[in-house]
C-alpha cells in the first residue's frame, strides 16, 4: 500500500474530526458513493455526503477516530482500515464503536467509501 494513500485516509479522518467539510470534499469525487453497509445507507455525490456530515456534527459535541489498524492491499486503488470511533453526544454521554472502512480511489480521489459500523448508526441519511 502506498504511503500517500494511507496519508490520504488519515487526512480524511482528521478532517472529519475537525469538521472541515471543504477539505473532505477535496478528497472525494463529485459522484462518490458513500455507504454504511451495516445499516443500509447509500449516499451518492457531494451534496448527500455533505448533508450527512453536517448532521453528524450537529448531533454530537465532537467525534474522534483513532487506533487505526491498516489492511494492506496490493492494489494502489484500494485501502481498508479498522479503527475506534468515539462520539461525545450533545447530552454529554460518550459512545465508543469499532468500525472498518473500505476506500476505493479513482484519479487520486475517493470514489467509494464503504463503512461497516458496530452499534448505532451515526451517519444517517436524514434526521429520522
Amino acid at each position: 500500500m502506498g504511503s500517500s494513500l494511507k496519508q490520504k485516509v488519515t487526512d480524511y479522518f482528521h478532517f472529519v474530526d475537525t469538521e472541515d467539510l471543504e477539505a473532505i470534499l477535496k478528497l472525494i469525487t463529485s459522484d462518490c458513493l458513500f455507504t454504511v453497509e451495516t445499516h443500509g445507507i447509500k449516499l451518492t455525490g457531494s451534496e448527500e455526503i455533505s448533508a450527512m456530515f453536517i448532521r453528524l456534527w450537529s448531533n454530537h459535541q465532537w467525534v474522534k477516530h483513532d487506533q487505526f489498524c491498516w489492511v494492506e492491499e496490493a492494489s494502489s486503488e484500494d485501502i481498508a482500515v479498522r479503527f475506534r470511533v468515539t462520539n461525545k453526544l450533545n447530552g454529554g454521554g460518550i459512545v465508543n464503536k469499532s468500525n472498518c472502512n473500505f476506500f476505493t480511489v479513482r484519479d487520486g480521489l475517493f470514489s467509494e467509501i464503504r463503512v461497516y459500523m458496530a452499534g448505532e448508526n451515526t451517519l444517517n441519511k436524514d434526521d429520522d
